[in-house]
């Protein structure tokens, strides 16, 4: 799978651990930056990665803040984009089951390494279910701006 990743400075450590990760289990990686302690401002951040999940280069994207939040709602603002902030393996594992979530937004401080990576794996591994989940994706994206 191909994943875009992007981080503002608060997250930068766990995005690079996450990155490793990621390039363990066999994935492409794009990483989005940002790349030092400087701050920077997440919507452009998350505007990256949400881009190129909606253009199709990459099939999925990763964003890492302090929350998780902020990201998310930038994200979200993308075309096709569904974007969520996770805090435990069950969200991580059904926002792919039945909300085909194709952006993970995870707080860089407020959740451990090892509750990250367990999240994650969740995330990657979950099919989306279909059925009347499909339905109602469907209607979500009908629901942005030039759908109506």
């Amino acid at each position: 799978m191909r994943i875009a990743i992007g981080s503002d400075h608060r997250g930068v450590a766990a995005r690079l651990r996450i990155i490793g990760l990621l390039e363990k289990m066999g994935h492409e990686v794009v990483d989005c930056g940002s790349h030092g302690e400087e701050a920077v401002d997440y919507p452009d951040i998350a505007a990256d990665v949400a881009t190129r999940v909606s253009q199709g280069s990459v099939d999925r994207g990763i964003l890492l803040c302090c929350t998780g939040v902020g990201m998310a709602i930038a994200a979200n603002k993308v075309h096709g984009v569904r974007a969520a902030t996770c805090h435990d393996e069950v969200t991580a594992e059904m926002s792919r089951r039945h909300n085909d979530l194709n952006v993970l937004c995870l707080s860089a401080e407020m959740l451990g390494q090892e509750l990250q990576e367990k999240m994650l794996r969740t995330w990657l591994e979950t099919p989306f279910e279909g059925g009347r989940h499909a339905r109602r994706v469907a209607k979500i994206a009908s629901l942005e701006p030039d759908c109506r």
